[in-house]
């Protein structure tokens, strides 16, 4: 069940996404909290450069591996703007990160490329749950789904 907490970090994600987008880069972004309820790390996406692997979730999880026990791991929460790709869902497993809360689903977003007539991923679009296990994973929210599908309109419009 989505909580205040979760939304108001949720919004954050949002932000964050909409500045990658401002400095350029996909629409993406982050906030990793503690059990306690502290921002730990956020970040955006910065695959503008050429490397697709700097994603928001990948960060967090190398982040989390060098700054954070295994227990502290376990407990945090990670939310974020969009679904983790199964790259990020995979580092996510394997650092032990604990919950993972999206505004808008892998599904959505391959959805909504589409209808803007992007090419197709490279990778295929697997949930999070079909490539990690023991994972509480909770997403979408529907009343930040869209905000997310307006920014990835902006970016599809501003790649053409």
């Amino acid at each position: 069940m989505i909580s205040e907490t979760d939304l108001k970090h949720l919004r954050r994600c949002v932000e964050l996404a909409e500045t990658a987008l401002e400095k350029g880069d996909e629409p993406f972004g982050s906030v990793l909290v503690s059990a306690a309820g502290g921002v730990l790390f956020e970040d955006h996406n910065h695959v503008a450069g050429g490397d697709h692997t700097q994603h928001p979730e990948f960060a967090i999880a190398r982040w989390a591996a060098n700054n954070l026990a295994p227990e502290e791991r376990s407990k945090a929460t990670v939310y974020t703007s969009g679904e983790h790709c199964p790259m990020c869902a995979a580092a996510h497993g394997w650092v032990g990160l604990g919950r993972i809360v999206y505004a808008s689903s892998s599904e959505q977003l391959a959805g909504w490329l589409s209808e803007m007539g992007a090419a197709p991923s490279r990778v295929r679009n697997l949930a999070i749950p079909d490539v990690i296990t023991d994972t509480e994973v909770e997403g979408p929210v529907p009343e930040l789904a869209e905000q997310v599908h307006q920014l990835h309109r902006r970016s599809y419009e501003a790649s053409r």
